[in-house]
């Protein structure tokens, strides 16, 4: 796998900031997308642009086929049995709002519980809060070890019969911890209760297969995985799709409207209200396809080595803290340097042209659970070499003299 060339496809990692090469290295947030993704997006408006579904015209005709084979490409990504189980959001959050708001509208009463664990995105818990105020369900919180780890006794202990699903991350956005997600859903399922997973910091780092995994729902953002933004994927099975009541009204989610009343569409239209940002669908397609054509197994191979080397190198800077250090463990590391504040040492890596992320990262109760405001956050992607890892190792070192 030649690095160099991959680097090529992406144009913006050859810009300078500050007049520094760019050293990205916040693609935990978002990945920078390749040329291909981009041209797909603008050729589409160029040449193929009409809005989807019910069109009897040749360009909306064409348009439909584009983006229900993105579907298909996603189906295959993800390993789900039909296209029948793939619904496109907004994003990832777009996508827990919807199952929290259909699944607690059907499934959930005053009473009920939800089992979450402490390393959740925010966006994996106030959906969840909201549900709580709206119905009065209660929130379980599975704790974990100090290295970053799940602690799956006490999971197994919050089971009760008022459990009525579990929402979980595969991957923490914080320390990269690689929950062990295949056994926790199996513990779900012995005790009858579904399982969602929070698959956005996996999707791009790791195989997902939903159905080795026996996943009742997994959500995942296009922007994390080189592919636009503004698009995300809700995967649920068919039997739990079917009893739950649509996310929104309009157009696209109907089958006949009267006054009198309304019928809804099919699988997956049903959850899809509105006209669908078909541009978006395709370059989602073109970055999975970008990703399949370099091999998933190859990436994690890359970002694992990339990964063991930084944490090796950082580790060797006296007065630096690593937060994160399960065995299983992704391309994320987070750290603190001595008494140095996350922001200022962000601001002054940024002026030497290396992108960081600084701050909660949308984990606040993790944030407390480590008895800290926030962290330094380094998050690697396949385009990420060596060379800017002693990059950001030199970095650390000539803030560190500052103060």
């Amino acid at each position: 796998m030649d690095i160099h060339k991959i680097r090529e496809d992406f144009p913006i990692l050859s810009r300078k900031v500050y007049g520094k090469p760019l050293i990205y290295l916040d693609n935990a947030a978002t990945t920078q997308k390749p040329r291909l993704v981009i041209d797909s997006l603008v050729d589409e408006y160029y040449s193929v642009n009409a809005n989807v579904h019910r069109g009897v015209h040749y360009l909306s005709q064409q348009a439909t086929e584009l983006h229900e084979g993105s579907r298909a490409t996603v189906r295959e990504f993800i390993n789900a049995r039909s296209t029948n189980e793939v619904i496109f959001t907004r994003g990832t959050t777009e996508s827990i709002n919807l199952i929290v708001s259909s699944f607690g509208e059907e499934f959930m009463q005053e009473g009920d519980e939800v089992i979450l664990s402490v390393m959740e995105h925010h966006s994996n818990i106030v959906p969840w809060q909201l549900l709580a105020a709206r119905k009065g369900i209660a929130i379980k919180v599975i704790p974990m070890n100090d290295k970053g780890e799940l602690l799956l006794d006490e999971y197994e202990k919050l089971f009760s019969e008022k459990t009525k699903i579990v929402s979980v991350t595969q991957v923490s956005n914080v320390l990269g911890t690689v929950n062990p997600i295949k056994e926790m859903i199996a513990t779900a399922h012995a005790h009858g209760v579904p399982f969602l997973v929070d698959a956005a910091q996996s999707i791009p780092h790791i195989k997902v297969d939903v159905q080795d995994l026996d996943a009742d729902f997994l959500v995942f953002s296009a922007h994390k995985v080189y592919g636009p933004t503004g698009v995300g994927v809700l995967y649920g099975k068919e039997e739990w799709l079917d009893r739950m009541p649509p996310y929104q009204g309009g157009g696209e989610m109907i089958q006949h409207v009267s006054f009198e009343k309304t019928t809804f569409n099919e699988l997956p239209f049903k959850f899809e209200a509105g006209t669908p940002d078909y541009i978006g669908t395709t370059g989602l397609a073109k970055a999975l396809d970008y990703v399949t054509g370099i091999g998933i197994e190859n990436i994690a191979a890359h970002e694992h080595e990339l990964t063991a080397y930084a944490m090796q190198r950082m580790k060797e800077i006296p007065g630096l803290r690593i937060f994160g250090e399960a065995p299983h463990k992704s391309s994320v590391i987070s750290f603190l340097m001595g008494d140095i504040h996350h922001f200022d040492m962000g601001t002054l890596l940024d002026r030497l042209g290396i992108a960081v992320r600084t701050g909660h990262h949308c984990a606040q109760p993790l944030m407390q659970r480590l008895g800290i405001e926030g962290t330094v956050r380094a998050s690697l992607a396949i385009y990420n070499t060596k060379e800017e890892i002693d990059a950001l190792v030199a970095g650390i070192e000539r803030v560190s003299k500052m103060f």
